[in-house]
């Protein structure tokens, strides 16, 4: 792997995230996490921490450090990859599909890729199947987060997020949406390295407070037909427009964590 400090500092950051969440998650499910090392076709591996539980149906908490050399596809996507197929990539995703209909599915990722250059990736985003009443609250922190570093970037990145998340053949969103970025390389790394933290931070936080506020939330058989309905949904954009979905696919990562964002069980009607 890289020598290259700002990676490794990215990719030490990713990981204490990483048992931060799972050490949350753990204390309010009180279920334990399956733990599961993999190794990269080049070079590099990741860890992919699995929960099916009594308050998530499933989970997962996924990072990966790796490097390689992208293909002739993949060269005409990625930033300096035409100029130098060879990349490395660190990142954490995490994706959260609960038992109660009541609790919104939660996914956020970011990432540190670099090829000739460099950038930061990620967001957050959530997919509720019934009215969620911290809807305003949850976009008023992420714009708060945002408007510390640049206000233009709240409403790019949310508008980024609406238009990514949008099923196209549905002609109807996933969710309500989040932040989403890409390609972040503002000329001072120190900044965006900082801005990358205060989203995982908060990702962090409202996981924690969503899943105890409404755990204990009565649901009953047809808020259940509606959650497995509106699963099916998140299970079409994953595989039809995902680019997580696609960059691991490409790039020979596991597949089993590639695909860990699925919905465990979904209808379509």
């Amino acid at each position: 792997m890289i020598s290259d400090p700002k990676f490794n500092t990215a990719k030490d950051w990713f990981e204490k995230l990483r048992d931060s969440l799972v050490e949350t998650i753990h204390n309010i499910d009180e279920n334990e996490f399956e733990i599961t090392h993999w190794d990269h076709k080049d070079e590099g591996g990741g860890k992919m921490s699995k929960i099916t539980g009594n308050i998530i149906e499933k989970g997962g908490v996924n990072i990966s450090t790796v490097s390689g050399k992208f293909n002739e596809n993949m060269q005409e996507m990625i930033p300096g990859a035409k100029d130098n197929p060879n990349y490395s990539a660190t990142g954490i995703s995490v994706v959260l599909h609960p038992v109660s209909p009541k609790i919104p599915s939660m996914h956020f990722n970011t990432r540190f890729i670099k090829t000739n250059q460099e950038w930061f990736g990620g967001g957050m985003d959530i997919t509720p199947c019934l009215a969620f009443n911290s809807q305003e609250k949850y976009h008023n922190g992420l714009e708060a987060l945002c408007n510390k570093y640049d206000k233009s970037y709240y409403p790019k990145f949310k508008k980024w997020c609406d238009d990514y998340f949008y099923l196209k053949h549905r002609n109807e969103p996933r969710g309500i949406g989040g932040i989403f970025f890409d390609y972040l390389q503002t000329g001072d790394w120190g900044k965006d390295f900082e801005f990358v933290q205060d989203v995982g931070t908060y990702f962090h936080k409202f996981i924690s407070n969503t899943l105890r506020s409404l755990k204990d939330e009565k649901w009953n058989d047809q808020d259940k037909k509606t959650q497995l309905i509106k699963r099916s949904r998140y299970a079409e954009f994953n595989l039809l427009y995902d680019r997580g979905t696609k960059f691991g696919l490409e790039t020979g990562g596991n597949i089993d964590a590639i695909l860990m964002s699925m919905p465990p069980l979904a209808k379509w009607e």
